[in-house]
């Protein structure tokens, strides 16, 4: 039996915050799906050369009451960054609360505006421990 992996699955709240969010992260639009007769929209996001994984976003025009408010059993998200520091300084320039600092240089979680948790991790070997973020005391949950 072959197998593929085909892309995963968040539900959204505010399609233009969640859009706003994951693009901050560097995913962009590669397709869009609108069902009128199903009243919901399904955009599929991308980082940069990797459209075969990609992140779906779906939708619902008349709201989404079964959303729970916290989605921490969904898991997590995990994305490879060049430079976590730097990723994680422009993400807060942009309001982005930093829930898990990247204090040991290879690892940070933050959270999507519908509470999806999102891991960055450093690609290739951890950077060495820098200020602000080596003191930085973790916020909320993550």
């Amino acid at each position: 039996m072959a197998l593929k992996y085909l892309h995963v699955m968040v539900r959204v709240k505010d399609l233009e915050k969640s859009m706003a969010f994951y693009e901050l992260l560097g995913l962009r639009e590669i397709r869009r799906y609108e069902s009128e007769q199903g009243r919901f929209t399904l955009v599929y996001l991308a980082a940069p050369g990797q459209d075969e994984t990609p992140l779906e976003l779906t939708y619902n025009w008349d709201g989404d009451e079964g959303l729970p408010s916290d989605s921490r059993h969904f898991g997590h998200l995990a994305y490879g960054v060049d430079n976590i520091y730097e990723t994680c300084a422009m993400l807060q320039e942009n309001g982005v609360t930093i829930n898990r600092p990247p204090r040991d240089g290879r690892m940070a979680f933050v959270r999507s505006p519908d509470n999806i948790s999102i891991e960055l991790l450093q690609n290739g070997e951890a950077l060495a421990p820098a200020e602000p973020w080596a003191s930085m005391e973790s916020t909320g949950h993550w």
